[in-house]
């Protein structure tokens, strides 16, 4: 079973920057993927960044230039920087890691979510 602790969200003003990190797990399973969505409310769930075993990422548009990601595959950690941070990201950050077990089933599993709140 994979489990997903993130930390890292806080109150920082525009312009401000913060760094969200998520550390999985367990065992029994091989990670191909770990990203990073976010929630605001009333707004559905949707991806901030994305990165792949072999280094490769993906980033929503609201977010290039501003937001990098990046893991450590010793660790099994994903780490979102945020920078330039702006009223409109103030959302739940959700941990997200795409995976494999022993069996080649796929695992999806989600972290609890960190609150990240800029204040303008």
């Amino acid at each position: 079973q994979v489990q997903l602790v993130e930390s890292g969200g806080g109150l920082v003003q525009a312009g401000g920057s913060l760094r969200l990190s998520c550390v999985a797990s367990g065992s029994g399973f091989t990670i191909n993927a770990m990203g990073w969505y976010r929630q605001a409310p009333g707004l559905s769930r949707e991806m901030a960044a994305a990165i792949r075993t072999d280094g490769s990422t993906n980033y929503a548009d609201s977010v290039k230039g501003r937001f990098t990601i990046s893991r450590d595959n010793v660790k099994n950690a994903v780490y979102l920087q945020m920078n330039s941070l702006k009223p409109e990201d103030t959302a739940a950050y959700y941990c997200r890691l795409w995976g494999t077990d022993t069996d080649y089933q796929a695992v999806n599993t989600w972290g609890q979510g960190t609150q990240v709140t800029v204040s303008s």
